[in-house]
């Protein structure tokens, strides 16, 4: 039952939350103007992404596949069991061609879609730093690791998205194309401001895009008001 309500109100909130990536879009990079990079933190998050790159290139390979599929499906059922339904099962095809996961109910847009912008290994880590920060030595390899993983992010974001995912078919290509852009910078710089000041910094990030936002909206009805 809480998952039919759940699919139900997502449902009713798809195209509202497209529209308001798209409306966002301004706000998003005006307030990477605000991020204060030239610290220690940043330079070791850099690093970490540098590291990442290099390692690619060394190597002459694209990320694992098999780990790129792994992350896909994973967030297929971490929507899934947000939006409280029961995963039944989860394949990975030998041939590293793919995978699928499945779960009881009709479910939502969100469950289709999350893989291509939200960055679960991060979430986890984010996480794990904000509750075992007291056992966490002092030190830059904390943002260097995060450096890393965004690195890999960005390239499973890139590598994924393209016209024949078949899960880009089931929720609409014209929704995609305008959900997908803000919504994955958006995660991209809450990633970049955590990496600054945790979630405190996230919080002070949100309340920015909020002011840019309404800032923005009152310029647009006053040009259309005159």
């Amino acid at each position: 039952m809480i998952a039919r309500i759940l699919d139900f109100i997502i449902g009713l909130f798809k195209w509202p939350v497209a529209f308001l990536a798209v409306i966002a879009l301004p706000a998003l990079f005006d307030a990477m103007h605000y991020f204060n990079l030239a610290n220690m933190r940043f330079f070791a998050f850099l690093a970490g992404a540098f590291i990442y790159l290099a390692l690619k290139i060394v190597a002459r390979a694209r990320s694992n596949v098999s780990m790129q599929i792994l992350a896909h499906e994973f967030t297929h059922i971490f929507f899934a069991l947000l939006t409280f339904h029961k995963v039944v099962h989860i394949h990975l095809n030998m041939d590293e061609s793919g995978g699928a996961m499945g779960f009881k109910g009709k479910g939502n847009w969100l469950i289709v879609i999350g893989p291509y912008f939200f960055p679960l290994f991060l979430f986890f880590m984010m996480l794990g730093i904000t509750f075992f920060s007291n056992k966490i030595p002092e030190g830059y390899w904390v943002n260097g690791i995060l450096g890393y993983f965004f690195a890999y992010h960005v390239e499973s974001i890139a590598v994924q998205i393209h016209g024949e995912q078949p899960d880009f078919k089931e929720v609409g290509f014209p929704f995609c194309w305008l959900f997908l852009p803000g919504a994955n910078i958006f995660m991209c710089s809450a990633v970049l401001a955590f990496n600054n000041g945790g979630w405190l910094g996230i919080e002070k990030y949100m309340q920015i895009l909020y002011k840019l936002n309404l800032h923005n909206l009152a310029v647009l009805l006053d040009y259309f008001t005159k």
